[in-house]
């Protein structure tokens, strides 16, 4: 028999994968119901692609594969981040949701509830489940928005507090809930290699997509979402002096995000989202992949996926000093800590012509792929009992 797991993601299945999506479909000897995150009534306002979701999406079942399941959560009330109540009244109205699907694929008290919001302690008493785990992927607090970064913390101390084992994927993350819980693990963010090194390995047989063709080289590639911790000033500096390069932004604009300086200059691409299958191709024309967060609290203790998808690739990559993992690969990774010192790093990635660091990079990128690291999530899991051979 499988064991049982009921994700309460913060991300949707579908269209990008993230570390929710890649943890869940490599677990091994598992079946999952995998929850989307609900939208607030009020979640229109900001973007209209929520409407679809708020009155139809959370009706329907998704199967991407044998052993998973994917629902939409039913929509909330808006400000649970700010008050406690708020919160409370739709965890309890989320978990009558959630009890009816587990009944209805033979879920019941054997099952593991895995979350990845701190709101998520308020639904742990009211869905049926013998172990619990968190894996805390952002400091969730320094969100901007509906937040009160007391409430957000005071809820992730009670969840990590109760749970079997909690994963974290930044240094500042793990300290804080180590702090709550002694079995916490730090296990940062990966990447499907056997994607990404598609650069390499079919590099000659990767033809140029059509929005690549006929761009001017050097091409600072950027992929993932445009948030507002990302560091736009050291686009547009780059823009500004190599007029003559491309910098191309594969990724779409979080609500609230505004990039309407950076439409001004004509060397900056803003191409929307790629199916990761397609990735491979688009980053094989980069001459430069960009990594760059304004400093902050959120950004300090993020573990992006781009980072490692890069490595993978083996492309030169120039990144910020923030995240602070990215020390970690130092030795084949541009990083630098000021305006001026980016734009050096990009002319001398740009220029870049060594065998070795691309070897090497794809080295790094092997041995942080998803697989090794659902690997060590699962010897923790099943050493604390909380997974179980079957």
């Amino acid at each position: 028999m499988k064991n049982k797991i009921v994700c309460l993601s913060t991300t949707n299945f579908h269209p990008l994968p993230t570390r929710k999506q890649n943890v869940m479909t490599r677990l091994r000897n598992a079946e999952i119901l995998y929850f989307d995150p609900p939208v607030s009534y009020i979640a229109p306002l900001k973007d209209r692609r929520c409407v679809r979701r708020l009155f139809s999406r959370w009706k329907k079942a998704d199967q991407p594969q044998g052993n998973l399941t994917v629902y939409g959560l039913p929509p909330v009330f808006p400000f649970f981040n700010q008050h406690r109540w708020i919160n409370r009244l739709n965890q309890k109205r989320q978990a009558r949701f959630i009890r009816k699907k587990m009944r209805a694929h033979g879920f019941g008290a054997d099952t593991v509830l895995w979350c990845y919001s701190p709101s998520s302690c308020d639904i742990v008493q009211y869905v049926p489940h013998r172990s619990l785990v968190y894996d805390c992927v952002d400091r969730h607090s320094a969100y901007k928005g509906h937040i009160n970064a007391a409430v957000v913390d005071e809820m992730e101390r009670e969840l990590a507090s109760a749970a079997d084992m909690v994963f974290s994927t930044a240094v500042g993350l793990h300290e804080t809930l180590q702090g709550y819980n002694e079995n916490a693990e730090m296990i940062p963010n990966g990447a499907a290699f056997e994607v990404f090194s598609r650069v390499q390995t079919e590099r000659q047989g990767l033809l140029c997509p059509d929005p690549l063709k006929r761009l001017s080289h050097p091409i600072y590639g950027f992929v993932g979402m445009l948030q507002e911790c990302i560091d736009y000033d050291l686009m547009e500096a780059l823009a500004k002096a190599q007029p003559n390069a491309t910098i191309f932004l594969i990724g779409r604009a979080l609500p609230g995000v505004n990039l309407d300086r950076l439409t001004k200059y004509p060397n900056i691409i803003f191409h929307g989202l790629v199916p990761q299958a397609e990735l491979p191709a688009f980053i094989a024309q980069f001459d430069v992949c960009l990594n760059v967060f304004r400093a902050g609290a959120l950004s300090k203790d993020v573990s992006p996926l781009k980072f490692y998808e890069y490595l993978a690739t083996g492309k030169p990559v120039v990144s910020t000093r923030e995240p602070l993992q990215v020390s970690d690969f130092a030795d084949v990774v541009y990083i630098a800590d000021s305006e001026p010192e980016f734009l050096a790093c990009c002319e001398e990635a740009a220029a870049e012509n060594d065998p070795d660091k691309v070897k090497k990079r794809l080295t790094y990128g092997r041995a942080c792929s998803w697989g090794e690291r659902v690997c060590q999530m699962e010897m923790k899991l099943y050493a604390r009992g909380v997974l179980k051979e079957r």
